[in-house]
């Protein structure tokens, strides 16, 4: 198995706290495009409405399982694009991201400010690309 590049020239912007980096080369493995998740349960209900911290833990709860459903985690994830409603959120949306993605393992990140998501409730949606090594990848049942 070999580890996905990740890339963050010292001569371009960075922010050192944060888990991102400026370019990941993908591994050899299954790569795998997740629909956008968003803070919704089981029962597509939305879960902490007017908490962008809940809502992101959420999300990436969501992320987290369904790549368990195929043999992989977090850290492999490569890509990352997050849609977030409101400005003054960012800072709990990046403590949330800080806690569960390592810098080490920081995907490429792409934020975009959107009017609104698809359910007025929601503030925060990911979208992730994964590449999952094969000894890892599993098709479910």
């Amino acid at each position: 198995m070999t580890d996905p590049i990740r890339v963050s020239p010292p001569d371009v912007w960075s922010d050192e706290h944060f888990p991102f980096s400026q370019a990941v080369v993908e591994p050899p493995g299954r790569r795998v495009h997740l629909t956008g998740q968003v803070a919704w349960n089981a029962d597509g209900e939305v879960v902490g409405p007017g908490d962008p911290e809940i809502q992101t833990g959420v999300a990436i709860d969501n992320i987290e399982t369904i790549l368990a459903a195929l043999g992989g985690q977090l850290s492999d994830i490569v890509s990352t694009t997050l849609y977030y409603v409101r400005d003054e959120d960012l800072p709990a949306i990046q403590n949330v991201r800080i806690r569960r993605f390592p810098k080490a393992h920081g995907p490429a990140t792409t934020g975009v400010r959107v009017a609104g998501l698809v359910d007025p409730g929601l503030l925060v949606e990911l979208t992730v690309i994964a590449v999952i090594p094969e000894d890892r990848f599993q098709v479910p049942d």
